[in-house]
């Protein structure tokens, strides 16, 4: 069998189960592009040694859950056991966790394969992958036939590259304000930000603690139930954790979303939006219609505060969940002068370790938390945070099943345009998505298009809290009636 790397999750596991291909083929085939697709930047730890002996391993195991056997890769925000699990970032340099994040300790447990850790922005803070410490991550797509490299999105952008490039069947992300949907869009895959609490954030590096959630990226609507299932669960050493069972996401997929109210938010229709994601959002209304489902026009009238009070509530929890990296106990530590104490240390540290973007905005956040603006700044924005999740609770109480908005602005712009932009240039990236993790809801983006340089476009899906099973089968039905089929050139 050629073309192992591409095959799909569900595709592999079938195979696998029919004894038609083994792990360590799949994984050794995967091990093979990545070795070749350097230039795209996505795979900036590679365990090529661990990901066969844990491929032997699940050929041996002949019990094992849907991901036996299957080769996925690892955002590097997550903590992987005796690997490097830096969260793209020169203060974390050479921290080997002797621990394992919930979530890949599930994964394994399922019989996964780890090929390697994946590139990121900088502690998960940016929109085009252009803050690591490793370098950019690179759009496996290019725009029509210019060699322009584009970004894959952010922060979760290694991880969409590596997806969207074939390099693995599935990834790891994160989504603290559209980290795993935007890169998603970006780069022609799908990928779902589950209800706040659905996964374990345990082992997880922190950017914001109210706002961060792992989800899977992978090449359909199936995989990502597949994988979003054994990724869920309660955790007791998460205390953010809900203690509900977990559905079986993939059972629910029937394609039948008759009767469904989709609900189309007019405060998304916004000023100077392309005609082309306009189209696109038409046409994906007209696509739900057509599957059955009503439409109905709805408001959320706090909308339009919802990226300024994401950019103090994010940046403020960021102030607080970074004040831990003080070069003390581990990672990078900055050399000092005779005479230097303790508080030189941690300031050479910090400007050492930390990247521009991660200072950004752990001065806005400590500047939002301080004594004089803590009401005028924080306690506004969660006052905000509150009436946007009250806007879904009256939409959903009013009938709506999901809201279906556009996934981004744009398609993937080219890295280093923004570079001397003012920074809420790109912050406005996420102004489609960061609506879904102040409110806490489900959310998933499926690519549904491509525009006219034949790039990928993605819509959203949001759906009501826990209700994941239903929000993927509104999205498979999207995806059934999209037929997305399109690849990138292997340019790399």
């Amino acid at each position: 069998m050629s073309d192992l790397s591409k095959m799909k999750i569900s595709e592999a596991r079938d195979a696998l189960k029919k004894g038609d291909v083994t792990s360590v083929e799949l994984t050794q085939a995967c091990l093979s592009e990545i070795e070749k697709a350097d230039a795209l930047g996505a795979f900036v730890h590679k365990t090529p040694d661990l990901a066969l002996d844990m491929a032997k391993a699940a050929d041996a195991n002949k019990n094992g859950g849907d991901l036996n056997g299957i080769p996925l890769g690892i955002k590097d925000l997550f903590c992987t056991k005796g690997v490097p699990s830096q969260a793209a970032s020169g203060i974390l340099e050479g921290f080997k966790p002797e621990y394992e994040s919930t979530v890949t300790s599930q994964l394994f447990a399922d019989g996964a394969v780890m090929l390697g850790k994946l590139n990121m922005d900088e502690f998960a803070m940016g929109s085009s992958n252009e803050t690591s410490v490793y370098g950019n991550a690179v759009n496996p797509w290019k725009r029509g036939n210019s060699d322009a490299a584009l970004t894959p999105g952010g922060s979760s952008g290694g991880s969409a590259s590596a997806v969207a490039a074939d390099l693995c069947l599935g990834a790891t992300g994160t989504d603290t304000g559209g980290s795993i949907r935007q890169p998603a869009a970006f780069v022609g895959i799908t990928g779902i930000k589950p209800t706040y609490g659905r996964v374990s954030r345990w082992g997880i590096v922190a950017f914001a603690s109210s706002l961060d959630q792992a989800g899977p990226m992978t090449k359909d609507v199936r995989d990502a139930a597949i994988m979003l299932k054994a990724m869920s669960g309660h955790d007791p050493k998460d205390s953010t954790s809900a203690d509900l069972a977990v559905p079986d996401f993939e059972a629910a997929l029937t394609g039948d979303i008759r009767g469904k109210v989709i609900g189309i938010p007019k405060e998304y229709r916004m000023d100077g939006m392309p005609e082309e994601i306009a189209k696109l959002w038409e046409d994906g209304t007209a696509m739900l219609k057509d599957a059955g489902a009503e439409i109905r026009d709805i408001t959320l009238p706090h909308t339009k505060y919802a990226l300024p009070a994401y950019y103090v509530i994010a940046p403020a929890e960021a102030s607080s969940n970074l004040a831990r990296y003080d070069g003390v106990r581990f990672g990078h530590r900055a050399k000092i002068d005779a005479g230097d104490g303790i508080t030189e240390m941690y300031e050479k540290t910090r400007a050492e370790g930390f990247g521009n973007e991660v200072k950004r905005r752990v001065m806005i956040g400590t500047y939002v938390l301080s004594a004089g603006f803590y009401d005028a700044y924080y306690n506004r924005a969660r006052k905000v945070r509150a009436l946007i999740k009250r806007d879904f609770e009256n939409v959903f109480d009013d009938g709506v099943d999901a809201i279906l908005t556009p996934a981004t602005p744009s398609s993937a712009f080219e890295l280093g345009s923004m570079a001397d932009a003012d920074p809420i240039k790109m912050y406005l990236n996420d102004v489609f998505t960061v609506t879904t993790n102040l409110a806490g809801l489900p959310g998933i983006a499926v690519p549904a298009g491509v525009d006219k340089d034949g790039l990928p476009l993605g819509l959203q899906l949001i759906g009501r809290p826990w209700e994941e099973a239903d929000l993927l089968n509104t999205a498979y039905a999207l995806e059934q009636s999209a037929q997305f089929v399109a690849k990138p050139n292997r340019w790399w």
